[in-house]
């Protein structure tokens, strides 16, 4: 049997193959997903989703996936990606994840502005930030997913502009659901 590595079952295994722990974290990439996935923003087909993982696997997420619940499932889900590189729904012939080719920016919009999320960016009000987004072009958000430090420009040389949306370390769940909130106030998304 697979499993994904994670701080909190494979402690053993990543010792010993030198691994940080905390930069095995795919039940934040979990989080992460379930807000994406359950914002409104989503529900009315406004957001395109993908990750990229650490060893540079880029998945695209289709908006009709129903994320699991329980990190277990949710990570069986992921071993069984990995294998078939595509998963399909059960009772639909949708594609709801599939392992595509890099980089990410040739699946992003042509002309979209692109902003990441860090502690360390400009401090915006959410609500702020969703007012002065442009309304001519698509948007870009990147948001990290891991246990300690943040996306930089420096590996996403795409990001045009580096944003916080709190003076204090926020999880990127909550970051997600603060910034996807204010947009859909903004938008008029309920």
């Amino acid at each position: 049997d697979f499993e994904l590595l994670n701080c909190d079952h494979s402690s053993l295994i990543t010792k010993k193959s030198g691994k940080n722990i905390s930069d095995l974290r795919p039940d934040i990439v979990h989080q992460e997903l379930m807000s994406l996935l359950d914002s409104p923003l989503n529900k009315a087909g406004k957001l395109q989703i993908y990750v990229s993982t650490t060893k540079g696997v880029l998945i695209e997420v289709s908006s009709e996936l129903r994320i699991p619940r329980t990190f277990k499932r949710f990570s069986g889900l992921m071993v069984q990606l990995l294998h078939k590189l595509k998963i399909k729904g059960t009772s639909t012939n949708v594609t709801l994840l599939k392992v595509i080719k890099n980089p990410i920016s040739r699946h992003l919009p042509a002309g979209a502005r692109i902003y990441g999320f860090s502690v360390v960016g400009t401090k915006y009000n959410p609500r702020l930030l969703a007012a002065k987004l442009p309304e001519d072009v698509p948007v870009v958000f990147y948001f990290g997913a891991m246990a300690s430090g943040h996306i930089t420009i420096e590996e996403h040389p795409e990001i045009e502009e580096m944003i916080s949306v709190s003076e204090f370390s926020l999880s990127g769940a909550l970051a997600i659901n603060r910034v996807l909130g204010a947009v859909e106030n903004e938008w008029g998304v309920v």
